[in-house]
C-alpha cells in the first residue's frame, strides 16, 4: 500500500502549500524519531498524521512548531525557503499555532487572562509609561475575543477561572488563542482525546469552518473513525519514517491499521465468539447508596453522585457510559478514596465485601485492587522518575522485591525488562524517564505495573486514552482475559464504542445517578446503541 501512496503524489495539480517540511530527520542519541520524513499542509484541508506510540508524530510537529530543531531538512513557507523556528515565538509570529494534547493553560487564572497572556492589549491612555507597565485594556480585549467566538459559536465564560471550566471549553480557549494571532496553520495534538462523542462531532464542524477560510490543518490522532470521518488526507508513519500518503477518500480503517502497525490488526472485538466462563455469584465491588455533594454550589442543587447503587460480580466487565459531566469522574473518585469526604459525602463501598470507607488507599490496594486512572499524569505516574521507579510503585512491599527492608534489584530489573518486551514500550529503557516517553508509551507503562499486581478488581478509566490501534487491540484483549481469569472489571470510558465492545452490562449515568441498565444478548450480541443514547440524554426508554 504505501509504494502506491508514494508512487502517486496527493497533490499533482495542487494550490501551494502553506507549509512544507522535506527530508526532515531528528535523531536523540541513538533513537531516530524521524528518518527523512516529508509533509505538506494546503490551505482547506484537514491533514491527519497517524502512527504507533513512538513512530515520531508528535517530535515531527514540534519541529515544525519550533520547540525541537531537526538535525537535517528544510523547511518551505508558500514555497519559500526558510531558516527553521528558533522558537515557538517564531513560529506564531509566521502564522502556525499548536494545541498540545495536556493544555498550556494557568489553571488559577481567568479565561480571559489565559486568552491574552503574551498577547496582552494595553490601554493607550497610558501611553506615557513603558509598556509593560501600562494597565491591560480589559474591555477591548474581551471585546475582541468574544467577537471571535461568536464567529465559531463558542461559549466562554471569559471571567471563569480555567479550571473550572469543563474540557471541552478549554480547548475551544486553546483554539481561540491562535486564532486572535491570526494563526493560519493550526497543529492538534490528540485534540479530541478527552472530549464526549458530541463535543467531538461540535469540534471538527468548527474545524471545516476553519479549514473552508483557507487555513491549513493537521491533526495527530489515534481514532481512525475521526481520521476517516473528518480528514482529507492522511500521512501514516512508522518506526519515524512514512508509511502511507493517502487521500481519506476510499481508505478503510483496516487498511490504516496494517500502514501503521506492519500486520493485520483486529479493530473490533467479537463478544459472540468469546471463550469465557460465567460470572460467579462473588460480589467484587459494591457501591451503597452513594451521594456525593458539590460543597461550591448552592443548597438544593443537583447531586454530583444522587444514591447512586450498584454491584459489579468476580467474571464480568461492568460499563459505565454517560456523557461526560453526569459523574463518572466523582463515582472514580468515590471508589478509589472513600476515605475522603470530599470524594463522598455517604454511602458505603465494599471491596470483596470488607466495608472501606475508613480504609487507606493503601490497605485497599493490598485488598487486590488495581486502578487505571482518568489522568494518567495526576494519578498514575511520576513523570521525572524513572521506568523502574515508576513499576515498582505500590509493589516496593511485595516479597518478590524486598526481603527484610532490602530491594531486590536483579528480580526487579529482570520484570521491568520482561515488562518493557511483552507490552512493547519504546523506547525500551528501564532508565527512561515517564515524561519522555509518549501518552501512548505511558498509558501502556501504568497498565503494566497494574496487572503486575495480579489484582482481583480492576477499575479502568478511560484505558485507551491516547493509544494506539495496535496497543488499543492488546489492552481490549488484555480486559477481557482478566474477567475470563475471574476479575471483576469496572469499565468507565467516553467511548461508547468500547463500553459496548467490551461489557456484559451496562449502566448509564445521568445527573449522578443510574438512568438505565443495559445486559449483553444471549450468545454475546450487541447491545442496543440508539437505547443507550437515549439513556445518556437523559431519555427513558
Amino acid at each position: 500500500m504505501s509504494q502506491n501512496a508514494e508512487s502517486s503524489p496527493l497533490h499533482s495539480s495542487s494550490p501551494q502549500p502553506l507549509l512544507e517540511l522535506r527530508g526532515v530527520t531528528k535523531r536523540f542519541g541513538a533513537l531516530i524519531a524521524n528518518d527523512k520524513v516529508d509533509l505538506a499542509l494546503f490551505p482547506g484541508r484537514i491533514h491527519a498524521v497517524v502512527g504507533e506510540n513512538g513512530a515520531g508524530k508528535s517530535t515531527l510537529m514540534k519541529i515544525a512548531y519550533g520547540m525541537i530543531q531537526p538535525n537535517e531538512g528544510d523547511l518551505y513557507v508558500q514555497g519559500q525557503k526558510c531558516s527553521w523556528w528558533s522558537s515557538p515565538a517564531a513560529a506564531i509570529q509566521n502564522g502556525i499555532g499548536m494545541v498540545h494534547q495536556h493544555f498550556m493553560l494557568a489553571g488559577p487564572e481567568s479565561a480571559l487572562s489565559n486568552a491574552v497572556l503574551g498577547d496582552e492589549t494595553r490601554d493607550s491612555r497610558w501611553s506615557f509609561l513603558p509598556r509593560f507597565l501600562r494597565p491591560m485594556n480589559t474591555t477591548q480585549l474581551k471585546t475582541r475575543l468574544q467577537k471571535r467566538a461568536q464567529e465559531f459559536q463558542f461559549d466562554m465564560d471569559w471571567d471563569a477561572p480555567v479550571e473550572a471550566l469543563p474540557v471541552g471549553v478549554q480547548q475551544r480557549l486553546e483554539i481561540l488563542k491562535l486564532l486572535d494571532r491570526d494563526a493560519k496553520i493550526l497543529i492538534l495534538d490528540e485534540p479530541t482525546a478527552v472530549l464526549t462523542p458530541q463535543e467531538t462531532d461540535d469540534f471538527f464542524k468548527n474545524l471545516r469552518k476553519l479549514a473552508d477560510r483557507g487555513c491549513a490543518i493537521v491533526v495527530i490522532t489515534h481514532k481512525l473513525r475521526e481520521v476517516l470521518q473528518f480528514s482529507d488526507e492522511v500521512t501514516v508513519l512508522r518506526a519515524g519514517r512514512v508509511t502511507a500518503r493517502l487521500k481519506t477518500q476510499g481508505t478503510t480503517a483496516d487498511q490504516l491499521a496494517e500502514a501503521m502497525v506492519g500486520r493485520k490488526v483486529v479493530l473490533r472485538v467479537d463478544q459472540a465468539h468469546s471463550e469465557r466462563r460465567n460470572p460467579s455469584n462473588e460480589i467484587a465491588l459494591e457501591a451503597r447508596d452513594l451521594v456525593l455533594h458539590a460543597p461550591s454550589e448552592a443548597k438544593g442543587s443537583k447531586l454530583k453522585l444522587n444514591h447512586l447503587s450498584f454491584q459489579l460480580k468476580r467474571g464480568e466487565v461492568l460499563g459505565i457510559a454517560g456523557v461526560e459531566g453526569n459523574g463518572q469522574s466523582e463515582l472514580l473518585k468515590a471508589l478509589i478514596h472513600p476515605s475522603d469526604r470530599a470524594a463522598l459525602s455517604s454511602g458505603a463501598v465494599l471491596l470483596l465485601g470488607e466495608e472501606v470507607q475508613k480504609k487507606s488507599d493503601s490497605f485497599i490496594r493490598d485488598l487486590g485492587l488495581a486502578v487505571i486512572p482518568e489522568d494518567r499524569h495526576e494519578e498514575g505516574l511520576l513523570l521525572d522518575s524513572t521506568l523502574t521507579e515508576n513499576y515498582l510503585l505500590g509493589l516496593q512491599r511485595e516479597r518478590r522485591f524486598s526481603s527484610w527492608g532490602w530491594l531486590n534489584v536483579n528480580e526487579l530489573d529482570r520484570e521491568v525488562s520482561r515488562a518493557l518486551d511483552e507490552h512493547d514500550i519504546r523506547p525500551r529503557r528501564a532508565d527512561a524517564t515517564a515524561r519522555s516517553l509518549s501518552g501512548g508509551n505511558q498509558q501502556k507503562w501504568l497498565i503494566a505495573r497494574e496487572f503486575a499486581r495480579q489484582p482481583k478488581v480492576l477499575i479502568a478509566s478511560q484505558p485507551t486514552r491516547g493509544v494506539d490501534v495496535g496497543a488499543i487491540e492488546a489492552i481490549h484483549s488484555r480486559i477481557l482475559k482478566a474477567r475470563d481469569e475471574g476479575l471483576g472489571v469496572l469499565l468507565i470510558s467516553s467511548e461508547l464504542d468500547e463500553v459496548m465492545a467490551l461489557s456484559d452490562r451496562i449502566l448509564v449515568l445521568y445527573e449522578g445517578k443510574c438512568a438505565a441498565e443495559f445486559h449483553r444478548k444471549p450468545g454475546g450480541a450487541p447491545f442496543d446503541e440508539r437505547a443507550i443514547g437515549l439513556a445518556m440524554s437523559g431519555v427513558s426508554s
